[in-house]
Protein backbone atom coordinates (compact mmCIF):
# COMPACT_ATOMS: atom_id res chain seq x y z
CA UNK A 1 0.00 0.00 0.00
CA UNK A 2 1.31 3.43 -0.95
CA UNK A 3 2.37 5.47 2.04
CA UNK A 4 0.67 8.87 2.20
CA UNK A 5 3.20 11.61 2.75
CA UNK A 6 1.64 14.69 1.12
CA UNK A 7 -1.42 16.46 2.56
CA UNK A 8 -4.57 15.18 0.81
CA UNK A 9 -6.83 17.99 -0.47
CA UNK A 10 -10.28 17.41 -1.97
CA UNK A 11 -11.16 20.15 -4.48
CA UNK A 12 -14.91 20.45 -5.05
CA UNK A 13 -16.18 22.61 -7.93
CA UNK A 14 -18.57 22.04 -10.85
CA UNK A 15 -16.33 24.14 -13.13
CA UNK A 16 -13.66 21.83 -14.72
CA UNK A 17 -11.43 24.76 -15.68
CA UNK A 18 -11.43 26.10 -12.11
CA UNK A 19 -10.68 22.62 -10.74
CA UNK A 20 -7.75 22.27 -13.15
CA UNK A 21 -6.35 25.65 -12.14
CA UNK A 22 -6.59 24.74 -8.44
CA UNK A 23 -5.07 21.29 -9.01
CA UNK A 24 -2.09 22.79 -10.85
CA UNK A 25 -1.49 25.35 -8.14
CA UNK A 26 -1.96 22.98 -5.18
CA UNK A 27 0.28 20.30 -6.65
CA UNK A 28 2.92 22.97 -7.13
CA UNK A 29 2.62 23.65 -3.39
CA UNK A 30 3.17 19.93 -2.61
CA UNK A 31 -0.45 18.93 -1.98
CA UNK A 32 -1.98 15.75 -3.37
CA UNK A 33 -5.28 16.66 -5.05
CA UNK A 34 -8.50 14.72 -5.64
CA UNK A 35 -11.33 16.35 -7.60
CA UNK A 36 -15.09 16.22 -7.14
CA UNK A 37 -17.57 17.87 -9.52
CA UNK A 38 -20.25 18.45 -6.89
CA UNK A 39 -21.15 18.36 -3.21
CA UNK A 40 -22.76 14.92 -3.31
CA UNK A 41 -19.66 13.38 -4.91
CA UNK A 42 -17.46 15.12 -2.31
CA UNK A 43 -19.42 13.50 0.52
CA UNK A 44 -19.07 10.09 -1.18
CA UNK A 45 -15.31 10.48 -1.58
CA UNK A 46 -14.94 11.55 2.05
CA UNK A 47 -16.72 8.41 3.18
CA UNK A 48 -14.48 6.25 0.97
CA UNK A 49 -11.15 7.59 2.25
CA UNK A 50 -9.57 10.21 4.53
CA UNK A 51 -8.73 13.74 3.41
CA UNK A 52 -6.74 16.37 5.28
CA UNK A 53 -8.69 19.33 3.92
CA UNK A 54 -11.61 20.18 1.62
CA UNK A 55 -11.60 23.24 -0.71
CA UNK A 56 -15.22 23.67 -1.82
CA UNK A 57 -17.20 26.03 -4.01
CA UNK A 58 -20.57 27.21 -2.69
CA UNK A 59 -22.75 27.21 -5.80
CA UNK A 60 -23.12 23.77 -7.33
CA UNK A 61 -26.22 22.25 -8.93
CA UNK A 62 -26.63 18.92 -7.10
CA UNK A 63 -25.68 19.84 -3.52
CA UNK A 64 -24.36 23.26 -2.62
CA UNK A 65 -21.28 23.83 -0.51
CA UNK A 66 -23.23 24.64 2.67
CA UNK A 67 -25.21 21.39 2.51
CA UNK A 68 -22.06 19.44 1.67
CA UNK A 69 -20.18 21.02 4.60
CA UNK A 70 -22.94 19.96 7.00
CA UNK A 71 -22.92 16.43 5.56
CA UNK A 72 -19.12 16.18 5.77
CA UNK A 73 -19.01 17.37 9.37
CA UNK A 74 -21.86 15.08 10.33
CA UNK A 75 -19.60 12.23 9.18
CA UNK A 76 -16.21 13.63 10.27
CA UNK A 77 -16.20 16.99 12.11
CA UNK A 78 -12.39 17.04 12.27
CA UNK A 79 -11.94 17.72 8.52
CA UNK A 80 -11.41 21.46 7.85
CA UNK A 81 -13.53 22.81 5.00
CA UNK A 82 -12.54 26.01 3.16
CA UNK A 83 -15.42 27.61 1.28
CA UNK A 84 -14.79 29.43 -2.01
CA UNK A 85 -17.54 31.90 -2.87
CA UNK A 86 -18.31 34.58 -5.41
CA UNK A 87 -18.17 38.17 -4.12
CA UNK A 88 -21.94 38.49 -4.31
CA UNK A 89 -22.58 35.53 -2.02
CA UNK A 90 -20.78 36.63 1.13
CA UNK A 91 -24.00 36.05 3.12
CA UNK A 92 -23.89 32.40 2.02
CA UNK A 93 -20.29 32.19 3.17
CA UNK A 94 -21.30 33.45 6.61
CA UNK A 95 -23.97 30.75 6.70
CA UNK A 96 -21.33 28.20 5.69
CA UNK A 97 -19.09 29.30 8.56
CA UNK A 98 -21.97 28.77 10.94
CA UNK A 99 -22.42 25.28 9.52
CA UNK A 100 -18.82 24.40 10.42
CA UNK A 101 -16.54 25.64 7.63
CA UNK A 102 -13.06 26.64 8.83
CA UNK A 103 -12.92 29.80 6.70
CA UNK A 104 -13.97 31.19 3.33
CA UNK A 105 -12.26 32.84 0.37
CA UNK A 106 -13.80 35.05 -2.28
CA UNK A 107 -13.42 34.82 -6.06
CA UNK A 108 -11.28 35.82 -7.82
CA UNK A 109 -8.89 34.03 -5.49
CA UNK A 110 -5.90 35.81 -4.02
CA UNK A 111 -3.34 33.01 -4.35
CA UNK A 112 -1.12 34.22 -1.51
CA UNK A 113 -4.15 34.31 0.78
CA UNK A 114 -5.21 30.85 -0.45
CA UNK A 115 -1.79 29.39 0.31
CA UNK A 116 -1.66 30.98 3.76
CA UNK A 117 -5.21 29.89 4.61
CA UNK A 118 -4.49 26.30 3.56
CA UNK A 119 -1.40 26.24 5.78
CA UNK A 120 -3.29 27.71 8.73
CA UNK A 121 -6.16 25.25 8.34
CA UNK A 122 -3.77 22.28 8.35
CA UNK A 123 -1.83 23.71 11.30
CA UNK A 124 -5.11 24.18 13.18
CA UNK A 125 -6.16 20.61 12.37
CA UNK A 126 -2.78 19.21 13.47
CA UNK A 127 -2.90 21.23 16.67
CA UNK A 128 -6.40 19.98 17.45
CA UNK A 129 -5.35 16.38 16.79
CA UNK A 130 -2.28 16.73 18.97
CA UNK A 131 -4.34 18.38 21.68
CA UNK A 132 -6.90 15.56 21.51
CA UNK A 133 -4.13 12.93 21.63
CA UNK A 134 -2.54 14.65 24.61
CA UNK A 135 -5.92 15.05 26.29
CA UNK A 136 -6.60 11.36 25.74
CA UNK A 137 -3.22 10.40 27.21
CA UNK A 138 -3.63 12.77 30.13
CA UNK A 139 -7.18 11.58 30.78
CA UNK A 140 -5.88 8.02 31.02
CA UNK A 141 -3.25 9.31 33.45
CA UNK A 142 -5.88 11.54 35.11
CA UNK A 143 -4.01 14.81 34.50
CA UNK A 144 -6.43 16.61 32.16
CA UNK A 145 -5.03 20.12 32.76
CA UNK A 146 -1.28 19.44 32.69
CA UNK A 147 -0.90 20.19 28.99
CA UNK A 148 2.48 20.07 27.28
CA UNK A 149 4.68 18.23 24.80
CA UNK A 150 8.03 19.79 25.71
CA UNK A 151 10.81 17.54 27.07
CA UNK A 152 10.46 19.19 30.50
CA UNK A 153 6.72 18.45 30.67
CA UNK A 154 7.16 14.91 29.41
CA UNK A 155 9.67 14.28 32.18
CA UNK A 156 7.24 15.70 34.73
CA UNK A 157 4.39 13.49 33.50
CA UNK A 158 6.65 10.43 33.53
CA UNK A 159 7.63 11.21 37.13
CA UNK A 160 3.97 11.62 38.12
CA UNK A 161 3.17 8.25 36.56
CA UNK A 162 6.03 6.64 38.51
CA UNK A 163 5.51 8.27 41.90
CA UNK A 164 1.69 8.36 42.05
CA UNK A 165 1.13 4.65 42.86
CA UNK A 166 3.66 4.79 45.73
CA UNK A 167 3.13 6.07 49.27
CA UNK A 168 6.10 8.44 49.09
CA UNK A 169 5.89 11.99 50.39
CA UNK A 170 6.40 14.33 47.43
CA UNK A 171 7.71 17.89 47.35
CA UNK A 172 6.54 19.86 44.28
CA UNK A 173 8.60 22.96 43.53
CA UNK A 174 8.39 25.68 40.91
CA UNK A 175 7.57 29.33 40.39
CA UNK A 176 4.17 30.77 41.16
CA UNK A 177 1.61 29.98 38.49
CA UNK A 178 3.41 27.00 36.96
CA UNK A 179 0.80 24.42 38.00
CA UNK A 180 2.16 22.87 41.20
CA UNK A 181 -1.38 22.29 42.46
CA UNK A 182 -2.27 20.49 39.22
CA UNK A 183 0.72 18.18 39.68
CA UNK A 184 -0.31 17.39 43.26
CA UNK A 185 -3.90 16.65 42.20
CA UNK A 186 -2.58 14.40 39.42
CA UNK A 187 -0.51 12.41 41.92
CA UNK A 188 -3.55 11.87 44.13
CA UNK A 189 -5.84 11.05 41.19
CA UNK A 190 -3.47 8.32 40.00
CA UNK A 191 -2.78 6.83 43.42
CA UNK A 192 -4.49 3.98 45.28
CA UNK A 193 -5.98 6.70 47.52
CA UNK A 194 -7.95 8.37 44.72
CA UNK A 195 -11.33 7.21 46.10
CA UNK A 196 -10.55 8.98 49.41
CA UNK A 197 -10.40 12.73 50.01
CA UNK A 198 -7.74 15.11 48.73
CA UNK A 199 -7.62 17.91 51.30
CA UNK A 200 -5.79 21.04 50.18
CA UNK A 201 -4.28 23.51 52.63
CA UNK A 202 -2.82 26.88 51.65
CA UNK A 203 -0.37 27.45 54.48
CA UNK A 204 0.04 31.12 53.55
CA UNK A 205 -3.71 31.81 53.90
CA UNK A 206 -4.26 30.55 57.49
CA UNK A 207 -3.46 32.87 60.42
CA UNK A 208 -0.67 31.54 62.63
CA UNK A 209 -2.87 31.38 65.74
CA UNK A 210 -5.40 29.16 63.91
CA UNK A 211 -2.93 26.95 62.05
CA UNK A 212 -2.71 24.12 64.60
CA UNK A 213 -6.48 23.88 64.99
CA UNK A 214 -6.98 23.95 61.21
CA UNK A 215 -4.47 21.16 60.59
CA UNK A 216 -5.04 18.91 63.60
CA UNK A 217 -8.44 19.91 65.01
CA UNK A 218 -9.42 20.83 68.57
CA UNK A 219 -11.49 19.59 71.49
CA UNK A 220 -14.53 21.36 72.89
CA UNK A 221 -13.43 24.13 75.26
CA UNK A 222 -9.83 24.06 74.08
CA UNK A 223 -9.90 27.85 73.69
CA UNK A 224 -12.37 30.71 73.78
CA UNK A 225 -15.04 30.11 71.16
CA UNK A 226 -14.36 26.36 70.83
CA UNK A 227 -17.95 25.40 71.67
CA UNK A 228 -17.62 22.00 70.03
CA UNK A 229 -14.95 19.53 68.98
CA UNK A 230 -13.66 19.92 65.43
CA UNK A 231 -11.78 17.66 63.06
CA UNK A 232 -8.66 19.10 61.45
CA UNK A 233 -7.61 18.82 57.82
CA UNK A 234 -5.43 15.76 58.48
CA UNK A 235 -8.29 13.83 60.06
CA UNK A 236 -10.57 14.75 57.17
CA UNK A 237 -7.97 13.34 54.79
CA UNK A 238 -7.72 10.01 56.64
CA UNK A 239 -7.12 7.31 54.03
CA UNK A 240 -6.48 9.98 51.40
CA UNK A 241 -4.02 12.80 50.77
CA UNK A 242 -3.15 16.14 52.37
CA UNK A 243 -1.69 18.73 50.00
CA UNK A 244 0.21 21.44 51.89
CA UNK A 245 0.64 24.31 49.46
CA UNK A 246 3.11 27.11 50.23
CA UNK A 247 4.78 24.90 52.86
CA UNK A 248 7.57 27.46 53.19
CA UNK A 249 5.12 29.77 55.00
CA UNK A 250 4.58 27.29 57.85
CA UNK A 251 5.57 28.84 61.24
CA UNK A 252 8.46 27.20 63.16
CA UNK A 253 6.22 25.70 65.87
CA UNK A 254 3.95 24.11 63.27
CA UNK A 255 6.98 22.77 61.43
CA UNK A 256 7.87 20.79 64.57
CA UNK A 257 4.32 19.49 64.99
CA UNK A 258 4.09 18.49 61.32
CA UNK A 259 7.39 16.64 61.61
CA UNK A 260 5.97 14.60 64.48
CA UNK A 261 2.91 13.64 62.41
CA UNK A 262 5.15 12.49 59.56
CA UNK A 263 7.39 10.51 61.90
CA UNK A 264 4.79 8.96 64.21
CA UNK A 265 1.68 8.73 62.03
CA UNK A 266 -0.54 10.30 64.69
CA UNK A 267 -1.56 13.77 65.85
CA UNK A 268 -2.85 15.56 68.91
CA UNK A 269 -5.84 17.85 68.72
CA UNK A 270 -5.61 21.22 70.49
CA UNK A 271 -6.78 20.72 74.05
CA UNK A 272 -6.08 16.98 74.12
CA UNK A 273 -3.12 14.86 75.26
CA UNK A 274 -4.42 11.73 73.53
CA UNK A 275 -2.78 10.86 70.21
CA UNK A 276 -5.09 10.10 67.30
CA UNK A 277 -3.84 7.80 64.54
CA UNK A 278 -4.06 9.27 61.04
CA UNK A 279 -3.33 7.71 57.67
CA UNK A 280 -2.80 10.54 55.21
CA UNK A 281 -0.23 10.79 52.46
CA UNK A 282 1.47 14.20 52.46
CA UNK A 283 2.21 16.20 49.33
CA UNK A 284 3.81 19.63 49.73
CA UNK A 285 4.55 22.50 47.38
CA UNK A 286 6.56 25.69 47.53
CA UNK A 287 7.67 28.45 45.21
CA UNK A 288 10.39 29.39 47.70
CA UNK A 289 13.90 27.93 47.83
CA UNK A 290 13.53 25.63 50.85
CA UNK A 291 17.21 24.65 50.79
CA UNK A 292 18.18 28.32 51.15
CA UNK A 293 15.62 28.68 53.94
CA UNK A 294 17.19 25.68 55.73
CA UNK A 295 20.64 27.28 55.47
CA UNK A 296 19.24 30.58 56.76
CA UNK A 297 17.47 28.86 59.66
CA UNK A 298 13.98 29.64 58.40
CA UNK A 299 12.96 26.01 57.76
CA UNK A 300 13.73 22.86 59.72
CA UNK A 301 16.32 20.69 58.04
CA UNK A 302 14.79 17.43 59.36
CA UNK A 303 11.34 18.41 58.09
CA UNK A 304 12.80 19.36 54.70
CA UNK A 305 14.30 15.91 54.27
CA UNK A 306 11.05 14.26 55.41
CA UNK A 307 9.14 16.18 52.75
CA UNK A 308 11.76 15.87 50.02
CA UNK A 309 11.57 12.09 49.58
CA UNK A 310 10.66 12.63 45.92
CA UNK A 311 10.96 16.05 44.33
CA UNK A 312 9.06 17.19 41.27
CA UNK A 313 10.09 20.43 39.55
CA UNK A 314 7.35 22.10 37.50
CA UNK A 315 9.16 24.13 34.80
CA UNK A 316 8.37 27.82 34.19
CA UNK A 317 6.55 28.63 30.96
CA UNK A 318 9.53 30.51 29.49
CA UNK A 319 11.48 27.23 29.53
CA UNK A 320 8.81 25.38 27.55
CA UNK A 321 7.81 27.90 24.92
CA UNK A 322 6.85 25.06 22.54
CA UNK A 323 3.92 24.29 24.86
CA UNK A 324 2.36 27.74 24.44
CA UNK A 325 0.32 26.91 21.26
CA UNK A 326 -1.09 23.77 22.91
CA UNK A 327 -1.89 25.62 26.12
CA UNK A 328 -3.47 28.48 24.17
CA UNK A 329 -5.67 26.02 22.26
CA UNK A 330 -6.57 24.21 25.49
CA UNK A 331 -7.57 27.44 27.24
CA UNK A 332 -9.34 28.79 24.12
CA UNK A 333 -11.67 25.79 23.96
CA UNK A 334 -12.38 25.75 27.67
CA UNK A 335 -12.82 29.51 28.11
CA UNK A 336 -14.97 29.87 24.98
CA UNK A 337 -17.34 27.23 26.36
CA UNK A 338 -17.28 28.84 29.81
CA UNK A 339 -18.16 32.26 28.40
CA UNK A 340 -20.60 30.86 25.78
CA UNK A 341 -18.72 32.37 22.83
CA UNK A 342 -17.58 31.09 19.44
CA UNK A 343 -13.80 31.44 19.24
CA UNK A 344 -12.25 29.68 16.25
CA UNK A 345 -8.61 30.37 17.07
CA UNK A 346 -5.86 32.96 17.33
CA UNK A 347 -4.36 34.99 14.50
CA UNK A 348 -0.69 34.28 13.70
CA UNK A 349 0.19 37.76 14.97
CA UNK A 350 -1.51 37.10 18.32
CA UNK A 351 0.23 33.75 18.67
CA UNK A 352 3.55 35.43 17.85
CA UNK A 353 2.98 37.85 20.74
CA UNK A 354 2.25 34.96 23.10
CA UNK A 355 5.42 33.18 22.02
CA UNK A 356 7.59 36.27 22.56
CA UNK A 357 6.23 37.25 25.98
CA UNK A 358 8.42 36.20 28.97
CA UNK A 359 5.40 35.11 31.12
CA UNK A 360 6.58 36.04 34.62
CA UNK A 361 3.22 34.76 35.90
CA UNK A 362 3.62 31.48 33.98
CA UNK A 363 0.63 29.37 32.93
CA UNK A 364 -1.75 31.22 35.25
CA UNK A 365 -0.88 34.50 33.51
CA UNK A 366 -1.42 32.91 30.08
CA UNK A 367 -4.84 31.63 31.15
CA UNK A 368 -5.81 35.07 32.47
CA UNK A 369 -4.66 36.76 29.24
CA UNK A 370 -6.73 34.37 27.12
CA UNK A 371 -9.80 34.70 29.32
CA UNK A 372 -9.62 38.47 28.94
CA UNK A 373 -9.23 38.07 25.16
CA UNK A 374 -12.22 35.71 24.92
CA UNK A 375 -14.40 38.11 26.94
CA UNK A 376 -13.40 41.16 24.84
CA UNK A 377 -13.57 39.35 21.48
CA UNK A 378 -16.22 40.55 19.03
CA UNK A 379 -15.19 38.45 16.04
CA UNK A 380 -14.19 34.81 15.79
CA UNK A 381 -10.37 35.00 16.01
CA UNK A 382 -8.34 36.41 18.89
CA UNK A 383 -6.04 39.08 17.49
CA UNK A 384 -3.48 41.45 18.97
CA UNK A 385 -6.27 43.92 19.75
CA UNK A 386 -7.66 41.63 22.46
CA UNK A 387 -4.28 41.16 24.15
CA UNK A 388 -3.09 43.39 27.03
CA UNK A 389 -0.91 46.37 26.14
CA UNK A 390 2.06 44.64 27.81
CA UNK A 391 1.94 42.08 25.00
CA UNK A 392 1.08 44.54 22.20
CA UNK A 393 3.58 47.38 22.66
CA UNK A 394 6.93 45.99 21.49
CA UNK A 395 5.24 43.99 18.73
CA UNK A 396 3.70 47.02 17.09
CA UNK A 397 7.05 48.81 17.02
CA UNK A 398 8.63 45.76 15.38
CA UNK A 399 5.89 45.45 12.79
CA UNK A 400 5.64 49.13 11.83
CA UNK A 401 6.26 49.27 8.10
CA UNK A 402 8.59 52.06 6.93
CA UNK A 403 7.03 51.80 3.47
CA UNK A 404 3.71 53.10 4.78
CA UNK A 405 4.00 56.60 6.26
CA UNK A 406 1.86 57.44 9.26
CA UNK A 407 -1.31 59.31 8.40
CA UNK A 408 -1.19 62.97 9.44
CA UNK A 409 -4.11 64.38 11.36
CA UNK A 410 -6.69 65.28 8.69
CA UNK A 411 -7.44 68.84 7.68
CA UNK A 412 -10.53 70.28 9.29
CA UNK A 413 -12.20 70.27 5.85
CA UNK A 414 -11.90 66.49 5.44
CA UNK A 415 -15.17 64.62 5.90
CA UNK A 416 -15.58 61.69 8.30
CA UNK A 417 -16.37 59.41 5.33
CA UNK A 418 -13.11 60.39 3.62
CA UNK A 419 -11.20 59.77 6.86
CA UNK A 420 -12.78 56.32 7.06
CA UNK A 421 -11.97 55.56 3.41
CA UNK A 422 -8.32 56.60 3.76
CA UNK A 423 -7.94 54.57 6.96
CA UNK A 424 -9.40 51.43 5.38
CA UNK A 425 -7.21 51.70 2.27
CA UNK A 426 -4.12 52.34 4.39
CA UNK A 427 -4.76 49.27 6.56
CA UNK A 428 -5.36 47.18 3.43
CA UNK A 429 -1.99 48.35 2.11
CA UNK A 430 -0.32 47.51 5.43
CA UNK A 431 -1.75 43.97 5.35
CA UNK A 432 -0.77 43.38 1.73
CA UNK A 433 -4.41 43.25 0.62
CA UNK A 434 -5.36 40.58 3.18
CA UNK A 435 -9.01 41.50 3.81
CA UNK A 436 -9.46 39.17 6.77
CA UNK A 437 -6.50 40.65 8.63
CA UNK A 438 -7.49 44.20 7.66
CA UNK A 439 -11.01 43.60 9.03
CA UNK A 440 -9.55 42.30 12.30
CA UNK A 441 -7.30 45.35 12.68
CA UNK A 442 -10.17 47.71 11.89
CA UNK A 443 -12.48 45.96 14.32
CA UNK A 444 -15.18 45.16 11.74
CA UNK A 445 -16.42 41.98 10.10
CA UNK A 446 -15.00 40.89 6.76
CA UNK A 447 -18.46 41.38 5.23
CA UNK A 448 -18.63 44.99 6.44
CA UNK A 449 -15.20 45.64 4.92
CA UNK A 450 -16.27 44.06 1.61
CA UNK A 451 -19.40 46.20 1.45
CA UNK A 452 -17.42 49.39 2.10
CA UNK A 453 -14.87 48.48 -0.59
CA UNK A 454 -17.68 47.79 -3.05
CA UNK A 455 -19.14 51.23 -2.26
CA UNK A 456 -15.77 52.87 -2.97
CA UNK A 457 -15.48 51.00 -6.30
CA UNK A 458 -18.96 52.12 -7.37
CA UNK A 459 -18.12 55.76 -6.64
CA UNK A 460 -14.96 55.54 -8.74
Amino acid sequence: MKKRTLPQVLVVDDDPAHRLMLRTMLEGWSYEVTEADGGARAVELLREGPFDLVLMDVRMPDMNGIEATRAIHAYNPAVPVLIVTAYSSVASAVEALKSGAYDYLTKPLDFDTLKLTLERALEHRDLKRENEDLRSQLTRLQVPDLVGRSPAMRRLLEMIALVAPSEATVLVTGESGTGKGLAARAIHANSSRRSKPLVEVNCAAIPENLMESELFGHEKGAFTGADRARQGRFSRADGGTVFLDEIGELPPLMQAKLLRVLQEGDLQRVGSDRPVAVDARVLAASNRDLEAMVEAGGFREDLYYRLNVVRLEVPPLRERVEDIPLLAEHFRERLAAKNRKTVKGLTPQAMDRLLKHPWPGNVRELENVLERAVILLQGEYISERELPLSLQGPAEEEEASPAVPAEPFPDSGQTLAEMERRTILRVLEETGGNKSEAARRLGVTRRTLQLKLKKYEEKE
